[in-house]
């Protein structure tokens, strides 16, 4: 799945990045589910076993557009993991507290403990993305943002945060078809919010948004990952792929703590 990781200072044009791209498992479906069943049993004992060594923090960043299925990775992905360990933040327009404070002041109280896997379903970069589409700001404020962006995640790299980013990337006649679903499916109808279709409108600027936010802040301390995400098996298996590789990267163990466990065993069978 590294092949959907962007290299930092790559200049990228999404038009290149094929939402309906199936990899190694075109016309194998079975053996993706198949994957993502391993993928998610991994995930669900590393993370056992990151929340007992509690040494290291993990932050992972979902983006996409309206109907790119933010909600329904976390769920697939995640599926059976502990919760204990688990927390997953939204982040929605900020309230009179959080905007009279810096953009990230509200950011940075939400990432991860040690021994925690925090998810962020939307983030920071909603303040180069939607604020840079709609003029909330001048562009010469979202322009600074970029390497402010850098510094905030390199800073929290060097504290020990692991740190993957993922966009979700749809088509836009896909988002037209899941939005149609929401109206004409009365199980998912309380998902469809009329301000989707206006943001809609704006679907070449917020391209243009996401590719440059792409290429300025993918590095080596926080790489983006472009998703194929019109295929939802596909997606999750992606997503749940590259996280199952990070946290086997991370050599954990289980801690061993110092005692005399034999003593302890005869005191309890004593009792």
């Amino acid at each position: 799945m590294e092949k959907y990781r962007i290299e930092p200072g790559k200049k990228i044009n999404l038009k290149n990045y094929s939402p309906d791209d199936l990899g190694d498992y075109d016309g194998k479906k079975q053996k993706g589910f198949e994957k993502l069943a391993e993928c998610r049993a991994d995930i669900d004992r590393l993370q056992e076993l990151l929340y007992s060594e509690s040494k290291h923090r993990i932050l992972i960043v979902l983006q996409a557009m309206d109907g790119g299925g933010k909600d329904g990775t976390i769920r697939a992905v995640f599926d059976g993991v502990n919760p204990q360990g688990v927390r997953v933040t939204s982040f929605k327009v900020p309230t009179p507290i959080e905007i009279s404070h810096d953009y990230l002041w509200r950011i940075h109280a939400q990432t991860p403990g040690n021994g925690e896997i925090v998810v962020f379903n939307r983030s920071h970069y909603e303040d180069v993305l939607v604020v840079r589409v709609h003029n909330f700001v001048p562009s010469e404020v979202w322009g600074k943002r970029y390497q402010q962006i850098n510094d905030f995640e390199q800073q929290l790299a060097e504290e020990g945060t692991t740190i993957l980013k993922f966009f979700l990337n749809i088509s836009l006649d896909e988002q037209k078809v899941r939005f149609m679903e929401r109206l004409e499916i009365p199980e998912k109808r309380w998902k469809f919010n009329p301000g989707d279709l206006v943001e809609r409108k704006s679907w070449p600027e917020y391209m243009k948004a996401y590719e440059e936010a792409i290429q300025k802040t993918s590095t080596k301390w926080a790489p983006w990952y472009v998703v194929p995400a019109n295929r939802n098996w596909y997606r999750n298996l992606v997503v749940a792929s590259v996280i199952a590789e990070k946290l086997k990267s991370l050599k954990m163990e289980y801690p061993n703590p110092q005692i005399d466990v034999e003593a302890f065993k005869k005191q309890l069978l004593a009792s």
